[in-house]
């Protein structure tokens, strides 16, 4: 069973930065488009076969241009969407902090067991990226592709960071994920499970 390469870009700065965002379909600001630019330009040898992208504005929106710029097939894959905040949709930290301290506080320190009102939990939010890697992996194998790059949010990579590191999942929020950077990663099957290995 061979192994594949995924880069992960993150999207730069959206309309919303200074929020949870989740689900909310906010474009990337100049600033934004011109970290991913730059990040971009620094991999002039990529061997991508393909660009992936969560479907949402502040990620595809560069993923189908640039799809476009290297003549490489486009994927939009629904199951890349960055983690579901519920009622924190749009809400910044600070008035979160203000409103529900406490639940703030759980929520950062014990991902796996706290969730905002309404979200998705980390164990779905889980479950969701690996069926999203599963798809894809299985097509990367049908079309013989090795290496993709993913256009997708902070919460997918921290969440890959945690499984290739094989950390706890209430990690999560301490990984590193800048906006507009890349994270390269290999991810294979065994016995129905993926891997996922930092490069």
């Amino acid at each position: 069973m061979g192994k594949f390469r995924i880069d992960l870009l993150r999207h730069g700065e959206s309309q919303y930065s200074h929020t949870l965002r989740g689900h909310l379909d906010d474009v990337l600001t100049a600033k934004g488009w011109q970290q991913m630019q730059s990040t971009i330009e620094q991999v002039a040898n990529h061997s991508w076969d393909v660009v992936v992208s969560s479907p949402l504005k502040r990620c595809a929106c560069f993923a189908e241009q640039l799809a476009k710029t290297t003549q490489l097939p486009l994927l939009l894959n629904h199951d890349l969407k960055e983690m579901y905040f519920g009622d924190w949709e749009g809400v910044s930290t600070q008035q979160i902090y203000e409103t529900s301290p406490e639940l703030l506080a759980n929520f950062w320190q014990k991902p796996s067991q706290y969730c905002p009102p309404g979200a998705e939990t980390l164990n779905q939010f889980q479950m969701r990226i690996l069926k999203g890697f599963q798809d894809l992996l299985v097509h990367m194998q049908k079309q013989n592709w090795q290496h993709a790059l993913v256009v997708t949010h902070g919460g997918v990579i921290k969440l890959l960071a945690c499984l290739a590191r094989q950390q706890s999942l209430d990690d999560l929020l301490k990984m590193p994920a800048e906006l507009g950077k890349l994270y390269s990663l290999e991810f294979s099957e065994k016995d129905n499970q993926l891997n996922f290995i930092l490069r």
